[in-house]
């Protein structure tokens, strides 16, 4: 038996395990933008969190997608709601990325927000809003994926807030 034959013929040993800390240390690395998810479920209660798994899904029907952990506070107020807005912040709005992030009673204390459909906060000076009905929900590991109907959209012409690598920056062209 040659070699060559001997290696077609062996098993490779299982590839080893990701470590959560490498896993999360290695998609800090991408770059992305930071959003601000809002709802209000039909009682009236608000709820906000810092996300930066924003994704547009498709252009046509315009539907966006994001994730929640199951561990969420406002994982509740968010599966009772019937929609949500997509708050892209601006390069000056970090201090309220952190806000949102963070455990709170009210998150919303001492954010501008206007109304927007259904009730929903939009947070001003926002770089952009992306106004959606709740499309579906799904499984998706120790989160739970939203898919949203974009029904309404408004942008301005500020800078948005860049999070990577653990950090907030901002962004520059290279042109």
């Amino acid at each position: 038996m040659n070699s060559l034959h001997a290696m077609k013929t062996s098993h490779p040993a299982p590839p080893p395990g990701v470590h959560p800390t490498e896993y999360r240390s290695v998609l800090g690395r991408f770059a992305t933008g930071v959003t601000v998810m809002t709802t209000v479920c039909p009682q009236g209660r608000r709820a906000g969190v810092t996300v930066s798994s924003f994704n547009t899904l498709s252009l046509d029907p315009p539907l966006v997608l994001w994730s929640l952990a199951l561990k969420a506070p406002s994982l509740s107020v968010f599966r009772d709601a019937g929609r949500f807005a997509v708050n892209i912040l601006a390069e000056d709005q970090a201090e309220l990325a952190l806000q949102f992030a963070r455990g709170s009673d009210d998150k919303f204390l001492g954010v501008a927000t206007t109304e927007g459909l259904g009730g929903v906060p939009l947070i001003q000076g926002a770089v952009a809003h992306i106004e959606c009905e709740m499309e579906r929900r799904d499984d998706g590991g120790d989160h739970e994926l939203y898919i949203g109907r974009t029904v309404r959209t408004n942008s301005s012409d500020r800078h948005p807030l860049i999070f990577a690598k653990g950090r907030f920056g901002q962004f520059t062209t290279l042109s």
